[in-house]
């Protein structure tokens, strides 16, 4: 078959020789670009010109870290003029204020649509750290917070479109630290953030760098308001609630992984770095007898839940640590539930044979 003439074989051919060589004139285009922002850097032309010529590199290749690297040198080669010129009278101190202010703003521009496209690279996210940690060293502390106020905006706006982006997540604790600090005249945001999880959390149960991000700000509240045990537990019991209520989909990963995090507090060898470091061992022993019940229920619902079981082994275990040793029942229990295991999560057959054996030895 024929298209106009031309064998449709031989009309592929060509268009595939014609887009090879749009892309090697493409590479040979971006090769040059590279070799001049280069050569200029080295011979420290550092001109709008050259900022110019690498935001064209990064439009094409924002993982090229050199590039950010040299935009960086270009303007603190700017800031640092103007601070020459404040020094000799050339212009005044607002002068200097205003145009920095420009210089930062107007890259945060350029950086945005880069962002859209690339929202998970790396190099994108710590060039508008550096511009907004500029703002903070040379800018009124006011006209910097506006700053990092808006950045705090754009940041949720971005996990709105992409919630379990942990670049995202990752910068917004950045930005946060920097809002509390006292060269932005800042406070604690600590409760507001507690709350921005939950909402984030509604909006999406799986999204594990909320669940993530939520442990980080709790220990970080109980520490700032020097909470006592009773508060501790408290809140200890809140987060089992919430866990609780969104385990209604019992095979979500991410949930079972917080849960897991909160019984931490049970287990004397971790329960230092946890929300309630300092429950007794009759406390604890109390709690998992709840979570065990609570997890039976669950593994009554949904049987095929591997999550659910390896939970309760987790219990288990737990149990026997605190009391040093592990009842007949509570031992063919966990067998059972290894056994279920070895059939329904075939991929770590040697772990649960591992655990067996472990188990089997103790007999």
């Amino acid at each position: 078959m024929s298209s106009h003439g031309i064998p449709r074989s031989a009309a592929r051919d060509e268009r595939t020789d014609e887009s090879r060589q749009k892309e090697l004139k493409e590479i040979g285009q971006y090769k040059q670009l590279v070799e001049e922002v280069n050569e200029k850097v080295k011979a420290k032309e550092f001109t709008p010109a050259l900022l110019q010529k690498t935001a064209e590199v990064l439009k094409k290749n924002p993982e090229y870290y050199t590039i950010w690297n040299h935009r960086r040198r270009i303007y603190v080669n700017e800031f640092r003029d103007l601070e020459k010129d404040v020094g000799a009278g050339k212009i005044t101190e607002e002068t200097r204020i205003s145009n920095v202010l420009d210089i930062i703003q107007l890259d945060l521009q350029f950086l945005f649509p880069l962002l859209l496209k690339f929202p998970k690279c790396y190099w994108i996210w710590n060039h508008r750290l550096w511009l907004l940690q500029q703002s903070t060293a040379l800018l009124p502390a006011p006209q910097a917070r506006k700053l990092w106020e808006e950045e705090l905006g754009l940041v949720a706006k971005m996990l709105s479109r992409d919630s379990r982006n942990f670049h995202g997540w990752g910068y917004r604790r950045m930005v946060v630290s920097n809002l509390e600090s006292p060269a932005l005249q800042g406070q604690s945001m600590s409760r507001a953030e507690l709350e921005y999880t939950k909402k984030m959390i509604g909006t999406n149960l799986s999204n594990f760098s909320a669940w993530h991000n939520r442990t980080k700000v709790i220990v970080k509240i109980l520490a700032e308001e020097n909470a006592s045990d009773k508060e501790r537990q408290k809140m200890l019991d809140d987060e089992l609630e919430l866990i609780h209520t969104a385990l209604f989909d019992p095979f979500d990963q991410s949930l079972w992984f917080y849960h897991q995090n909160l019984m931490c507090a049970f287990d004397p060898d971790q329960a230092a770095k946890s929300m309630a470091p300092n429950l007794t061992t009759e406390q604890r022993l109390k709690y998992i007898a709840s979570e065990r019940e609570y997890i039976e229920e669950v593994l009554e619902d949904a049987e095929d839940c591997q999550w659910a079981r390896k939970a309760l082994i987790e219990c288990a275990l737990l149990e026997a640590k605190l009391n040093k040793s592990m009842e007949e029942d509570d031992k063919q229990k966990v067998l059972a539930w290894l056994n279920e295991l070895k059939l329904r999560d075939p991929l770590r057959r040697g772990r649960w044979l591992d655990m067996e054996q472990a188990l089997l030895k103790t007999a």
